[in-house]
């Protein structure tokens, strides 16, 4: 083991966020350009798109649980969690590059259905990034201890990859998609393997807690607060990954840019502002705020200023300049849904089921995806005001405040 891994030092903190970083890069850019170049390079209609978005969600129902259990029992290639970020890593690039390339993959093949081919290549991107996602998540509880170093992990993961997130989405903005695409599958390849040389994972996962006394108890589940987290986590993801999929008919409608180029900057600049005002606040707003009054209060009070921000956007963001001052509102929130509800979750479950229990985390994630690219899309293709985009978001992340508060902070002993 490094020292400083032994130390956990800062320098520690920011390479164990490294492949987290990597496969929150790979999303930034499915986020920037998935949208985009189905409906600016292939036509395909808002409601077409939502069904190539829900692609990857429905092989992650499966893919994020199963990794997490498996890697909760295997060890090859020097590690638990390795061969997961190593596979998933490469998988993720090489979709990245075939993004511009859907049309003449179709043809090449013959398979005479350009819908085919997105779904086909959204769903490896997706299953790749969930292949990953997991075990990068997993490793920083597998290498720190309960309570606040637990929670600097995450919060320095979230720091480090908003920041990179906010790279990507200035990268498109100022230098094109196409940039971003050949680029970013670069940094994501580097990003998931270079890191792994400086982690040592431990090979075994002992379930075990200090009490106040110093006597070590094994660590027990807290089923029912998993699933108080789950369903207010849920509701969190519902009105993002609306707002992630469905911004550009909000784009198209109410701000009206000239040309095509012009919407994929504008996204570009949205999440940019997103991701570059919120890398700072996981770790330098965040922790300090959790230690003072709480996770559970500090995550409730971001919520809340998220959904005003959505609300905010549906009664000002008429043009771009309002557009992107709405989206600092919601940097707060977003800072928060990717960070501390992993450092809740981890301290409520058996640690030598970490890998299993962040697969079933995810469902809060992809299942809401699904609701929003079947159900929700159907919706926003039919109404006439695409103010109902962040309508429904702001909606979604009141009813995740309100559920949040129903999570306890403090641990209970139950048997699993």
């Amino acid at each position: 083991m490094l020292k400083i891994q032994k130390n956990l030092t800062r320098t520690f903190y920011v390479i164990l966020g490294l492949p987290s970083t990597a496969m929150g890069f790979a999303l930034s850019i499915q986020i920037a350009v998935l949208s985009w170049i189905l409906r600016t390079r292939y036509g395909l209609e808002i409601h077409e798109i939502g069904f190539v978005w829900a692609a990857g969600p429905i092989a992650g129902i499966i893919g994020q649980p199963l990794i997490g259990l498996i890697s909760d029992k295997i060890w090859f290639w020097g590690g638990r969690r390795r061969p997961f970020i190593i596979i998933g890593g490469i998988l993720a690039a090489l979709s990245i590059m075939a993004l511009p390339f859907l049309g003449r993959i179709n043809d090449f093949f013959g398979i005479g259905s350009l819908m085919a081919v997105a779904i086909t290549v959204a769903l490896t991107l997706d299953l790749s990034i969930n292949i990953s996602f997991n075990p990068t998540r997993s490793i920083i509880a597998d290498v720190t201890p309960d309570g606040q170093p637990r929670t600097k992990g995450y919060t320095w993961m979230q720091s480090i990859s908003n920041l990179f997130g906010s790279l990507a989405y200035l990268t498109g903005a100022l230098l094109g998609n196409y940039i971003l695409i050949f680029s970013g599958a670069v940094i994501v390849f580097i990003f998931s393997i270079g890191p792994l040389f400086f982690i040592r994972e431990p090979r075994e996962l002992i379930p075990e807690k200090k009490e106040d006394n110093g006597a070590v108890k094994a660590t027990h589940t807290e089923w029912g607060e998993l699933f108080k987290l789950y369903f207010a986590h849920a509701f969190s993801w519902l009105g993002i990954q609306t707002m992630f999929i469905y911004i550009i008919a909000f784009i198209e409608q109410k701000i009206h840019p000239e040309t095509d180029i012009q919407i994929g900057q504008m996204i570009g600049w949205s999440f940019f502002i997103l991701n570059a005002v919120g890398f700072i606040w996981p770790a330098f707003l965040l922790e300090p705020l959790s230690k003072r009054i709480g996770r559970i209060r500090t995550h409730f009070l971001c919520l809340v200023s998220m959904s005003f921000g959505y609300f905010g956007i549906v009664l000002w963001a008429h043009d771009a300049i309002l557009l992107y001052t709405m989206m600092g509102v919601l940097t707060f929130g977003w800072a928060a849904v990717v960070s501390l509800p992993f450092a809740i979750m981890s301290e409520k479950v058996n640690k030598a089921r970490m890998g299993f229990f962040m697969g079933i985390f995810n469902l809060s994630v992809v299942i809401p995806q699904l609701v929003s690219s079947f159900v929700i899309g159907g919706v926003i293709n039919r109404a006439a005001n695409k103010n109902i985009i962040f309508i429904i978001s702001g909606v979604s992340l009141a009813i995740s405040a309100l559920l949040w508060l129903f999570v306890k902070e403090k641990r209970k002993n139950n048997p699993v």
